[in-house]
């Protein structure tokens, strides 16, 4: 997809066009944050970020042939060729300015934004499958990839940056899409990623604990969910769907301005679409959904009680869409499941295994909780806790596998620049068992030992990647599967006549 090119002027609107005076109005052909990507008639934005600062690269995007910088660092620079603006927020002016380079697509195309610590994922497949069964054309992007419709590229960020953001749906546009269901991670929100945007539907559907490395504590990290449903963060959303059975659901649906139509979910009494008579099986779940239009029988295929609130969540969303509800419950029954959340992994082995994104305290306590549930055998889990981010959930996540399984391997899992070992110092403070607790800094021996441990009637639960096809060492990208190395692992114990 070519975009026509474009003047700065135009692009930069009436509030910041005031910043060109005296200075050049080239006409734009790329946006750029990247100084390696800038090629000739780029806008490079020096952003400000946690491992680089774009300004040490303003040089080298001009040398490659950059028209014009954006950037929060005043310099003294005059070119006849190159306009330099300096902006107090270059994320907020990116957002205005991918939207500007893009035509607003958002304008063409009906976005459903789904925010929250866990269930994203699952909720928006769900909600694209929805819409597809019904032959409304939606995209889908996430953490497991960009489904554009008539194709599909890889996931290298949740929420994209709002340039990229506005060029995926740029794309669903040409491709005759009718909308989008988007992930909206708290770093898409609280770094401008969605500014602007504006959104048929705002879904939330929990807060626990994450990216505390970041946000520093939970009053903050609620604060830039609230956000996206107040009108910090653009437009505010005409309907807000809202998890009531979340303590900060119920919270944030006392704090969204009266003008946004809201929906409650949940199983919670007084929830507008509510589940109850819950029935769990290892196949899957059923209950009672109460709606304000009437009362249905559902069916899905998705195990777990987490995932009736997911699928309340997709259903609710649905609804806010206008849809009809009973068509929209027609085919749950038959929903794929979605890549690395709750992944069967089948290569003739006795026992069952299961690949799961679980990677916080709360999404492993409600995967184990639920295979408790349905294992007829010992239950085993293989988890680690990632390098350089929050340190404070290493103990709770270990606490939690050390308490719910019979037996776990802790083991690497994106150590990225620290040692494994300094890692497993602070995972070993919330040990309650420390001999049900097996310590393996190499992922793959990890698994290989949790695979020779189970047998029939056991359940092995491999957390913590999920779809991830890789580790990150330093700066190194290493390939590393858990579905292919499971497979590979578990025919290699055939081949020697175990398993």
């Amino acid at each position: 997809m070519q975009t026509k090119a474009k003047k700065l002027s135009s692009l930069l609107g009436k509030e910041f066009e005031k910043l060109l005076k005296g200075q050049p109005d080239p006409r734009i052909s790329r946006l750029a944050i990247d100084s390696r990507r800038v090629v000739p008639g780029s806008l490079f934005f020096a952003l400000s970020g946690l491992k680089s600062d774009g300004n040490s690269f303003v040089d080298e995007a001009i040398s490659r042939g950059a028209v014009a910088v954006i950037s929060s660092q005043a310099r003294r620079f005059r070119s006849a060729k190159v306009a330099y603006l300096t902006v107090d927020n270059p994320r907020l002016v990116l957002a205005a300015v991918s939207r500007a380079f893009y035509d607003h697509p958002d304008k063409d195309l009906s976005l459903v934004g789904i925010t929250g610590t866990n269930g994203k994922t699952t909720v928006a497949y769900l909600v694209k499958q929805i819409l597809a069964n019904l032959g409304q054309r939606y995209g889908c992007l996430g953490t497991v990839g960009y489904d554009l419709v008539r194709r599909t590229v890889p996931s290298f960020r949740t929420t994209p940056e709002s340039h990229d953001l506005c060029g995926l749906l740029s794309q669903m546009r040409d491709f005759e899409c009718r909308g989008a269901v988007m992930e909206v991670s708290s770093h898409g929100i609280d770094q401008f990623r969605v500014s602007g945007l504006g959104f048929e539907v705002g879904a939330f559907l929990n807060l626990t604990r994450d990216h505390l490395d970041y946000h520093q504590d939970m009053e903050s990290y609620y604060a830039v969910k609230r956000r996206f449903f107040n009108g910090e963060s653009g437009p505010l959303p005409k309907v807000a769907v809202v998890n009531i059975d979340d303590p900060y659901g119920k919270r944030l649906v006392s704090e969204i301005p009266e003008q946004v139509a809201i929906l409650t979910f949940g199983e919670t009494e007084g929830a507008a679409f509510r589940a109850s008579e819950i029935e769990l099986s290892s196949e899957g779940s059923e209950f009672r959904f109460t709606t304000p239009l009437g009362d249905f029988a559902v069916k899905t295929s998705l195990v777990g009680d987490y995932n009736v609130s997911n699928t309340l969540a997709a259903l609710t969303i649905c609804s806010g869409l206008g849809l009809n509800i009973e068509n929209c419950i027609e085919d749950l029954d038959s929903f794929p499941g979605i890549p690395g959340r709750m992944q069967k992994v089948e290569a003739g082995q006795a026992a069952t295994v299961l690949v799961d994104y679980a990677h916080t305290e709360d999404a492993l306590q409600n995967a184990l909780s639920m295979l408790q549930g349905v294992t007829v055998g010992k239950l085993r889990v293989v988890f680690g806790c990632g390098g350089n981010r929050d340190r404070g959930k290493r103990p709770a996540m270990t606490k939690v596998a050390n308490t719910l399984a019979d037996e776990a391997w802790a083991t690497s899992d994106n150590p990225r620049n620290e040692q494994v070992e300094d890692i497993f110092a602070d995972m070993k403070e919330g040990l309650v068992d420390p001999e049900r607790v097996h310590f393996v800094p190499d992922r793959r021996r990890a698994i290989e030992l949790a695979l020779e441990a189970s047998h029939a009637g056991d359940c092995l639960l491999i957390a913590g990647k999920g779809h991830e096809s890789f580790q990150e060492y330093g700066e190194t990208v290493v390939p590393f599967d858990d579905r292919k190395v499971a497979i590979e692992l578990i025919e290699n114990m055939r081949l020697g006549g175990r398993g």
